[in-house]
């Protein structure tokens, strides 16, 4: 008899137990969903040229979970880089860092390269600001000469991608409708995480390189070989003047 009333106590506490828990986790989950619906994301270029400033604004719900992580995906195409030296020297002097999905050829040209993946990780420390501004640097590669008259190319940069998860929220599916995806936990990618990707509707941003015109290849060419001749033909004299003065 005792150990039947043992029993049905052990069982009702375990259960006592699971329902609190899966009480809060879905409370967690909710804070967590209600900032994937409430959280925006912004991107604008700034400079000019072919070295370029890409600011990522995130504007956070002030009532999201306090372990609130954040990732920012750039998907960049292949007409642009950015320079792992250089995001390896602002890491130290900034709070973000960066992850990559591949080495960085630097003098490789655009129709060379692929595009590439950075995984853009922001530092919350243990709270959540309520705007987050994120500068990235990027530069332009050279491309091929235009043989149709144009003097730029437009380099077209999807917006990015922001991941929101917090530990405290285990069961992703109170997250339905959002999107869950597979990412690295952090900048060392020692692990993947699930992370819950909000849904936002902005639109390209979009701006210009120049471009070498194609048409000026054979006359840039030409010139320059004729201006090497007479140059060649110069010194040839030069030369044999001094030798028939010095005998």
């Amino acid at each position: 008899m005792y150990f039947l009333l043992f029993f049905t106590l052990a069982c009702l506490s375990t259960c006592y137990c699971r329902t609190e828990n899966d009480e809060k986790a879905e409370s967690m989950c909710g804070l967590l969903r209600q900032s994937l619906t409430s959280t925006s994301v912004s991107v604008e270029i700034d400079k000019k040229g072919f070295h370029r400033d890409v600011v990522t604004t995130v504007e956070f719900s002030p009532d999201g979970p306090s372990d609130l992580q954040a990732l920012v995906v750039h998907k960049w195409p292949r007409g642009i880089y950015v320079d792992p030296y250089q995001l390896a020297s602002l890491s130290e002097h900034t709070d973000w860092q960066v992850l990559l999905d591949s080495a960085i050829d630097l003098e490789v040209p655009a129709h060379k390269t692929v595009g590439l993946v950075a995984f853009v990780f922001p530092a919350l420390h243990g709270r959540i600001p309520r705007l987050l501004k994120v500068t990235v640097p990027v530069h332009g590669r050279y491309h091929e000469p235009s043989f149709d008259g144009k003097k730029f190319t437009s380099i077209d940069l999807d917006p990015p991608e922001l991941l929101l998860r917090t530990g405290k929220c285990t069961q992703l599916s109170y997250l339905d409708p959002h999107t869950i995806v597979d990412a690295p936990c952090t900048a060392d990618n020692s692990s993947i995480c699930q992370w819950a990707r909000i849904q936002h509707k902005q639109g390209q941003a979009s701006f210009q390189l120049p471009v070498g015109d194609g048409l000026l290849v054979i006359p840039v060419c030409s010139a320059t070989l004729l201006v090497t001749l007479v140059c060649c033909v110069a010194l040839a004299k030069t030369v044999w003047k001094h030798q028939l003065f010095t005998h």
